[in-house]
């Protein structure tokens, strides 16, 4: 339905009309599909498990039992047993045919076969009618069990791995489990094996002693005894507490599928968690085990886990034994971030006089699949198994994606079903209305033809039936065999292609093809939705600068002394673990660089103001970097004595770490909850108790830890680091902070504008008694099983108040080799690239340049939660950008006075924002939206069109901020709505429902794990490959399987078309024309080959064209080469052929005799003639349509000729003696005769010559691009087309510049005449020297100078920005963006700081004086605020480098009252160069008049920040 509109007039925009269903879709396929006898007979639906109780040594709840004493069966659990296999020898043939048979074509073939074994109906030998059909089930049924059999033969391996049970003497599991399921494998013999324990006792038995001398297990001992050294084996065989026989008690030998909940086990080093378990107790004297998730997540980090402190004694099978608890759960979940539970412990008693509660938490559990590293042995207790598991219960299977191309085939096969139906039916209609006639007339051939089974009216039906059966190639059988085994094959083709091999450390990755059926897709493609971090970002990273108490370092490069080069080292062993501690001595330790941070990070400047250690920015330095080394959940480890490596879950934590190494505070590791940190004022290594870590969660977007320093004063501090905003808000409200909170706040928009992650670190000093109180609020949230997540956020925010900002971090998140080039070459194709990140704006807004995803000529248009709603903001950018009616935000809105931002367009004389010119602008539009703004656009069906509309309108989206879920559901925003091809890429965990939700998901194998890759369609190594995936095999599978789809269809039709025409002549009889068997070879030998070939070989342009001319791209992209129109012009072309065909032979041999004795020739003389010309015809026809002629194509094409020609001649001379043929005699009569040598050459020529003329004259009179590539390639094979300045070269660098539209003409060709140079307009400002980057910004960072940005405009506030130098997001909500705005920061790189600093030829000139303004943070404050530092003598120094230079962020407002005042004052453009008035931005149609730049000198401002401190009251030492 139409938009409503909110002032009562019509809608603003045009209204996208969502995909509507087709009727055939809606009414026949669906219910078809949703249809399954096989679900409903061999699929057994378990209900959801409820929530439990689990009793060890307790006896169950009385209400449990029935009457009759047996256990309710909704308190069974499920086995631990996994079945992922379909069939089992008893099911395996019914299923399997039944689910073949769910194919309309599979069911057509049966019906026709099983009709031809009625003799009435019968052509040949029924048993050899139907072998074709039986040949298609047998070959997908040996495909089906082949595949089963593996899952049978993973399931076998995985039910019967060796896990260790508690078991033995009185111990008994009492919790009752479901029935296993019966798969008819036969079960694996456990191998034998003896502990060394059992084999001492053996010797020692042997030796004649009356028992071995083996020291029973030392009992657990009371509390005194906590701190003993706990063992260290970490096998079983070594375990003294290993149970070799039944009767004893410990750990016994028990394979997966008998593990039941309630189990205590024991899991040693390097072992897999069969079940989900709680841990109890660890090797580790903190209780901590170190686990690997590769298998769930596909992360290769170590992550960390900790038992609970309550279970910490049962360390022992005794102790375990001995143990009396209840585990109480929630019910089983999918989602992998939540588990609330909690133990009761009946032996401990609280202080409450109850049974102790301890709480379980996800950090408490071990999930099934993961893996015990770097820790000898942990002891836990079984809580999920089997199906409750978490991994099973995310492990659905990927979404069954069909390729465009097969969807596009249904309706092509029911047109065929269609056209069989109606020849049937003119074929009975006609032979019953000549019967009857016939019977009438009393014609002989009519004779008796009045029985029940043989008279006019049966006849009728029965012609109908025989020629559903003389007609049925019309659908040919083998299409889906060679279309699956084409793929197949293109598979091969992808994983073999050396250009998309990626080799690192001396490890080959290539592209693999996980879905086999979608090749075609990949040359369809209209919008790609990529990840940023780690898809086009390397997800490796680099400590670039850092904002500390208001100043600003950069780094210089150098190599701290802490750092050492990594050696290779042999693999971990438990000695490595996480806790081990470096020598503790004063000597010193080195850092290993992790492979996650590239380089490391050295500033003399701050290692002179940490040295000056009675300043205050020395001790703010000592907060911020004690915070980042000890605010983590970084593991130590200590690969050779005196070296530490550092082991993370991501690689921003990596580097954070190992920063604060850098500089001198160096994690020392973690003992217990002791955790150690050496600085540089001690000689010793600082400790601090770990008293709670407060998890980083997508809600929060922080984490903290509350630790206890252990000196004299033992105080407590609150160590916090999170997102600018959240951490913001949680400030101490009070003069110092809030200027050094907006000093901070511009150094995180000059880190994110040049792309870094950003980061902010603060602290608070906790009050003894405040925090005791607090952390018994804290424990009773965190064992409550209602509303747990809510209750522990809560009470985590109650404590996170009133911090001390201490600064920010700006990491690099370093640039894929290629992205840029990859991302213009995209774009010069015409794919449409959406970018979805969790990023902030700012920084997902310079990624985007960066990666040429935004050019200097962009517009950016902005949504996000603001002064205006969503809906208004999406409204009011579509009608001014794109509509025809001026735009207004009045005072019915927001008042002038309280929205000084307002947005107005007047009529200025200058041409319209919306005139002729709309569309027409270098770059175009492009969209950015936050993810809170997303998620109100889903709210409503009105909010979702209206941004529908817009972000179909602008060139590029970026979506920041946004959720896993967000980014699936912009994939159904487009996919579902225009029905076009998405593709999805990504690389994490997070991007799984954007990769299954696209038409084609594509993996990155990166540093985020296999998650990605495991549930895509195809896996890269990196972001680049994607174009060759796409630009030369997606563009040649789509090229070739719709040719050879296409010809499937043609040559069936020239085959059933000489049928029919000879139905004319036989009374509509259904009678063969020819031989039988030349129809059941047609598909088989005579025409198939050619139709291969062309799906395995054909191309019409080579590699290089399409890599060097992504333009070509675009005939797959509007899938010009394959639809209802091809596919009717090539059943054209087959009927014309056949009548060719069929009808000047048979004139020839009709008319008069071939016969040298002048005798009336035999049917299969022409019949044969026909047939023989007829699959030359087809052949030769594959072969006009085949642009690529290899050795294997000759063969393809000419392979049917021969084998026909040669079975004729050898079938033509067998005798009836051996067995009827019909074509005896034809070596004679047939090759004897002109007619025959004369024929079929000429009604092959006559049949051909259209189709020969129509591609001479398509490809030389008007080619398109490709064919005139052909020509280039064929012609001038020395033309480079990359470098060419009519084709690479020239259109190459329009794809940098973002000008692609204007290098097609008005049907989307490339000009390839005519194609001279022209300047960027918005590339570089007149009469400004271009400015280069300093290195770190330079090329794998910044492909676009960041002085080349487009204008820009919030659509929250309505505030613009002119195009200019800088980049600057200079609106957000509560002022605290507009005095960003108006700072005058400049955002210029260092190194063209310094050359403009120390050269004045390349200073601009200042422009007309400024206009006063009042804003409250304008450059007069900066003035009052920055005292001297603006003069010359300060500007001069090397100490100041950097960190706020000069320009301006030129933002001008719409209305008079904020350009004359307020907080909407008008500023100029960076560098003092004058906004034009003439349509200088995008954004002049919302000016009065022309209005002047503010032309202040460009230097002020350069060294804010400079050697000044705005810092809060000296902060204690940490």
């Amino acid at each position: 339905m139409p938009a409503a509109s909110t002032s009562g007039k019509a809608p603003l925009v045009h209204r996208v009309k969502h995909k509507q269903q087709s009727w055939f879709s809606k009414h026949i396929a669906e219910p078809w599909d949703r249809w399954s006898l096989v679900e409903s007979i061999f699929v057994r639906k378990e209900p959801p498990s409820p929530p439990r109780s689990i009793h060890i040594n307790q006896p169950l709840p009385s209400e449990w039992y029935h009457r009759k004493g047996h256990v309710k069966p909704e308190h069974h659990y499920y086995t631990n047993q996994i079945v992922t296999s379909k069939y089992t020898v008893f099911t395996y043939v019914p299923r399997n045919l039944l689910e073949q048979f769910r194919r309309v074509a599979n069911c057509f073939f049966l019906a026709i076969a099983i009709l031809q074994f009625f003799p009435k109906f019968s052509t040949i030998s029924p048993g050899l009618v139907i072998l074709p059909l039986l040949v298609v089930i047998a070959i997908t049924a040996a495909k089906d069990a082949y595949e089963d059999v593996k899952r049978h033969q993973a399931d076998h391996r995985v039910n019967n791995s060796i896990v260790h049970t508690l078991g033995g003497g009185e111990y008994k599991n009492i919790n009752p489990m479901k029935a296993k399921s019966k798969t008819f494998s036969p079960r694996m013999a456990m191998p034998l094996k003896k502990s060394k324990k059992a084999k001492k006792r053996e010797a020692g038995l042997a030796n004649g002693s009356a028992q071995a001398d083996v020291p029973p297990p030392e009992p657990r001992m009371g509390g005194a005894d906590l701190n003993r050294v706990r063992s260290q084996v970490s096998t079983w065989e070594d375990d003294p507490e290993a149970g070799d026989s039944p009767k004893e008690l410990g750990w016994q030998r028990t394979i997966w599928e008998d593990v039941k909940v309630g189990d205590f086990v024991k899991i040693y080093d390097n072992e897999q968690f069969p079940a989900d378990i709680v841990i109890c107790a660890t090797s580790e004297e903190e209780d901590v085990a170190y686990i690997e998730t590769k298998n769930l997540d596909g992360e290769t980090n170590l992550k960390s886990r900790h038992g609970i402190n309550g279970l910490s004694h049962l360390d022992s099978a005794e102790a375990c034994a001995q143990a009396h608890l209840r585990v109480d759960l929630d019910a089983p979940e999918v989602s992998m971030f939540r588990l609330n539970g909690a133990v009761v412990n009946m032996d401990e008693e609280g202080h409450d006089g109850q049974a102790e509660i301890h709480p379980i938490t996800l950090e408490t559990t071990l999930l099934r699949g993961c893996v015990l590293k770097n820790t000898a042995w942990v002891i836990g207790i079984v809580i999920f198994t089997g199906n409750d598991t978490k991994i099973v219960q995310n492990s659905g299977a990927t979404p069954s994606k069909r390729s465009k191309v097969e969807r596009q085939m249904n309706p092509q096969v029911w047109v065929n079903l269609i056209l069989l139906g109606t020849i049937a039916a003119v074929c009975a209609i006609v032979d019953h209305f000549n019967e009857v006639t016939w019977y009438q007339e009393q014609a002989y051939w009519e004779l008796y033809a009045d029985t029940s089974g043989d008279n006019p009216s049966v006849n009728g039906l029965v012609t109908f039936a025989n020629a559903l059966i003389t007609f049925q190639n019309v659908i040919p059988i083998s299409l889906y065999i060679s279309i699956e085994f084409v793929r197949t094959v293109q598979a091969g083709f992808i994983y073999w292609d050396h250009h998309m091999k990626y080799v690192r450390n001396g490890v080959t990755t290539r592209c693999l093809a996980r879905s086999w059926n979608l090749s075609d897709d990949l040359g369809q493609i209209q919008y790609i939705f990529s990840d940023k971090t780690g898809t086009l970002t390397q997800n490796a990273m680099i400590f670039r600068q850092c904002s500390v108490g208001g100043k600003i370092y950069t780094g210089d490069g150098e190599t701290p002394d802490t750092v050492v080069q990594k050696k290779p080292q042999p693999a971990s062993t438990p000695s490595d673990s996480g806790s081990s501690q470096p020598n503790d001595a004063n000597d010193e330790v080195k850092v290993a660089l992790p492979k996650e941070v590239l380089a490391p990070f050295h500033d003399s400047r701050l290692d002179a103001d940490l040295e000056d250690h009675e300043s205050e920015q020395s001790r703010i330095l000592h907060g911020f970097f004690a915070v980042l080394g000890l605010c983590h959940t970084v593991l130590a480890a200590e690969p050779e004595p005196g070296v530490i490596e550092y082991k993370a879950q991501s690689p921003d934590e990596a580097a954070l770490v190992q920063t604060a190494a850098d500089v001198g505070f160096i994690f020392r590791g973690r003992d217990k909850n002791i955790v150690k940190l050496s600085t540089p004022f001690s000689d010793e290594p600082d400790e601090y108790e770990l008293l709670h870590v407060l998890e980083f969660t997508s809600a929060r977007k922080r984490m903290s830890v509350i630790v206890r320093k252990l000196d004299e004063e033992g105080r407590l501090f609150l160590l916090s680091k999170g997102a600018d905003n959240v951490i913001f808000e949680r400030l101490v409200q009070d003069s110092a902070q809030k200027e050094l909170r907006e000093k901070t706040d511009q150094d995180l928009q000059q880190f994110a504008s040049e792309g870094l992650r950003t980061l902010c670190l603060a602290y608070r000093v906790l009050d003894p008694n405040e925090y005791e109180q607090w952390s018994r609020d804290y424990h009773d949230a965190t064992v409550s099983l209602n509303d747990r997540e809510a209750q522990v956020e809560e009470v985590s925010a109650r404590i996170e108040q009133d911090l001390v900002l201490l600064g920010a971090t700006a990491i690099e998140d370093k640039l894929q080799d290629g992205v840029p080039k990859a991302i213009s070459d995209l774009k010069r194709a015409g794919i449409k690239v959406w970018v979805a990140t969790g990023d902030k704006l700012e920084t997902a807004v310079a990624i985007g340049y960066t990666t040429h995803l935004l050019t200097p000529e962009t517009n950016l248009i902005i949504v996000r939660e603001g002064n205006h709603s969503v809906q208004d903001q999406l409204r009011d950018a579509l009608d001014g950008f794109f509509g025809d009616e001026p735009l207004s935000r009045t005072s019915s809105r927001a008042s002038r006075s309280s929205d000084p931002a307002a947005l107005e367009r007047i009529n200025t004389g200058v041409r319209s924002l919306v005139g002729r010119d709309n569309g027409h602008r270098p770059g175009g539009f492009s969209l950015v939206i936050e993810g809170h703004a997303l998620a109100h656009a889903f709210d409503t069906p009105e909010t979702n069109d209206l941004l529908l509309d817009l972000s179909t309108r602008c060139n590029t989206v970026i979506c920041c901020r946004v959720s896993p879920l967000q980014k699936a559901q912009i994939v159904h925003l487009i996919k579902d709505n225009l029905g076009v091809m998405c593709l999805a890429i990504g690389d994490g965990a997070n991007d799984v429902s954007m990769i299954q939700a696209a038409d084609v998901g594509v993996g990155i194998s990166g540093e985020e794990g296999l998650q990605a890759v495991n549930s895509s369609d195809y896996a890269i190594a990196q972001f680049r490959y994607l174009t060759r995936l796409l630009f030369v095999h997606g563009h040649w599978s789509y090229y070739r399987n719709s040719s050879m789809i296409l010809n499937f269809f043609y040559k069936n039709i020239i085959n059933i078309g000489v049928l029919f025409w000879f139905m004319i002549y036989c009374g509509w009889s259904t009678t063969y024309v020819f031989a039988y068997i030349y129809l059941l070879f047609w598909n088989v030998f005579w025409t198939l080959c050619p139709v291969l070939v062309i799906g395995l070989f054909d191309r019409d342009i080579d590699d290089v064209s399409l890599m060097a001319l992504p333009e070509l791209y675009r005939h797959g992209r509007e899938g010009s080469w394959f639809g209802l129109k091809r596919f009717s012009y090539y059943m054209a072309e087959g009927v014309f052929q056949s009548a060719i065909v069929f009808f000047f032979l048979n004139y020839t041999y009709v008319t008069t005799s071939t016969r040298g004795d002048a005798w009336d020739v035999y049917i299969y003389e022409m019949s044969t003639t026909m047939a023989i010309a007829a699959v030359m015809v087809a052949n030769l026809f594959s072969g006009l349509n085949i642009d690529a002629w290899t050795g294997w194509t000759w063969f393809g094409v000419f392979v049917g000729p021969f084998l026909i020609w040669v079975f004729t001649a050898v079938y033509s001379i067998i005798p009836p003696s051996s067995f009827y043929t019909g074509v005896y005699g034809n070596d004679v009569y047939l090759f004897r005769s002109y007619a025959f040598w004369f024929g079929w050459p000429f009604v092959t020529i006559l049949a051909l010559m259209p189709r020969y003329l129509f591609k001479t004259f398509r490809q030389n009179i008007i080619p398109d691009d490709i064919d005139t590539m052909r020509l280039v390639r064929k012609y001038q094979p020395d033309v480079d087309p990359y470098t060419h300045p009519l084709l690479g070269g020239k259109l190459g660098d329009k794809g940098l510049t973002g000008l692609v539209p204007e290098g097609e003409d008005k049907e989307g060709n490339i000009a390839l005449k005519d194609m001279e140079p022209k300047a960027s307009p918005g590339a570089v400002e007149e009469g400004r020297p271009e400015m280069p980057t300093r290195p770190s910004m330079s090329s794998a960072r910044f492909g676009v100078h960041s002085s080349a940005r487009g204008s820009q405009v919030d659509m929250s506030t309505g505030l613009r920005r002119e195009a200019s130098r800088g980049f600057g997001f200079n609106v957000e909500e509560h002022g605290v963006a507009v005095a960003r705005m108006q700072s005058r920061l400049s955002e210029m790189s260092e190194h063209s700081r310094r050359r403009r600093l120390f050269n004045p030829m390349l200073r601009p000139v200042a422009a007309s004086p400024a206009q006063p303004s009042s804003a409250p943070f304008g450059i007069s404050r900066i003035r009052e605020r920055a005292g001297s530092v603006f003069s010359p003598k300060k500007r001069e120094r090397r100490d100041t480098v950097a960190t706020h230079r000069s320009g301006a962020t030129a933002v001008t407002t719409g209305t008079d009252d904020a350009r004359d005042g307020g907080n909407g004052g008008g500023t100029g453009s960076g560098g003092g160069t004058p906004t034009k008035s003439s349509g200088g931005g995008i954004f002049g149609r919302f000016r009065h008049g022309s209005g002047h730049a503010e032309g202040e000198d460009p230097t002020l401002g350069r060294e804010l920040g400079a050697g000044q401190n705005i810092a809060p009251p000296e902060p204690p030492r940490f």
